[in-house]
């Protein structure tokens, strides 16, 4: 493998080594910078700046070109639960949801929780087997949080329309390095301040399949001023929802999208074949690094995300050592990303020997 330097050149200039992208991203320099002078303007114009729609604006369709939607298919959020509970009422009383066995809370928990709803498990290889008659939803993310793996997106897709089950699918830990093709899909949800390097509190839910294209949207059950058709018109009283995804759009927080705008701009910008690449050239290089010495690294290559067992006590040390990285599950997890290096790679490598010492 040929060495590989950072990407984004100088918007980024970490004072650790980061392998922590799956629990959240570094922000780039410009999107700091705007953060900065969004603070200095609400000094003068409140904490919505002197347009509170335009940054939600731009970042919906930025996320949109990425994903390669429409930006009318578009809703922005806050979160990934909220976003999951509004899928889990759209869905009829007594509706199957069929989800991978340890999938991120966030997507599964709410819902689980909603009344009606008989939510079945099954391991996250057999998923696209386990869809069946009855089965109204299969709610999985296109890669794991907890060790990377990623999910064979097509064969649950095709499982799920012959049964004619929609698919909610969760990309917070793919969008931004993984190429994928959301419009497949009837909701997709994005947590964005992980692998997308957005402030938290930046959500997308994109609406693929049928929906805005004859089909009836569903309920806009939490909507708000920013939901209506003319927002101008809609502070009082019943509103009428926007013709598009927007009627799903939650009063947004106007400093993470600020923030966001910069951040899907630069990832825009660079290409999101380009990261993947990027991305799986150095999980690769530390995978085969950590099979030298005698580890045996999950998933197989191709993600992102590198999960070894037998070294999560390591972790401490290189904490220490100024080392940014996780565990879970008993798993140490690096995640690689576009502000990394080969050089990043090697010192974590010689690092772990040190601790094996």
């Amino acid at each position: 493998m040929y060495r590989r330097e950072p990407l984004g050149g100088a918007e980024f200039a970490p004072e650790t080594t980061y392998l922590n992208s799956a629990s959240s991203g570094l922000l780039p320099r410009r999107s700091a910078d705007a953060l900065r002078a969004a603070i200095e303007e609400s000094a003068s114009h409140g904490t919505m700046g002197r347009d509170y729609l335009a940054a939600a604006t731009a970042s919906r369709a930025a996320f949109a070109r990425l994903l390669d939607v429409p930006a009318e298919r578009v809703a922005v959020g806050s979160s990934v639960a909220v976003q999951s509970a509004f899928v889990a009422a759209s869905l009829p009383a007594g509706a199957e949801v069929l989800a991978p066995e340890g999938d991120f809370s966030s997507l599964v928990n709410p819902l689980a929780a909603h009344p009606g709803i008989k939510l079945r498990t099954v391991p996250l290889e057999a998923l696209a087997d386990a869809v069946r008659p009855g089965t109204a939803l299969v709610a999985f993310s296109a890669v794991q949080s907890l060790d990377g793996r990623i999910a064979d997106m097509a064969a649950v897709r095709e499982a799920a329309a012959a049964h004619g089950a929609r698919t909610y699918l969760d990309i917070t830990q793919a969008a931004g390095w993984l190429p994928l093709r959301a419009a497949d899909f009837d909701f997709v949800v994005a947590g964005a301040f992980k692998w997308l390097l957005c402030p938290r509190g930046t959500t997308f839910m994109a609406f693929g399949g049928e929906y805005g294209r004859g089909e009836e949207w569903p309920a806009a059950l939490h909507a708000g001023w920013v939901a209506g058709e003319d927002v101008g018109e809609s502070n009082y009283g019943l509103i009428q929802p926007a013709a598009t995804a927007r009627r799903f759009d939650e009063p947004h927080a106007h400093y993470s999208y600020v923030g966001a705008e910069q951040s899907l701009g630069l990832l825009g910008e660079l290409g999101v074949e380009a990261v993947h690449a990027h991305n799986t050239a150095l999980a690769d290089h530390y995978r085969a690094g950590l099979a030298e010495r005698g580890l045996t690294p999950r998933p197989a290559p191709g993600s992102a995300i590198v999960s070894t067992p037998g070294i999560a006590d390591a972790e401490h040390r290189l904490t220490e050592a100024g080392v940014r990285i996780s565990v879970r599950g008993g798993l140490l997890r690096a995640a690689f990303h576009l502000y990394n290096s080969t050089g990043d790679v090697d010192r974590l490598l010689a690092l772990l020997d040190q601790d094996a010492g």
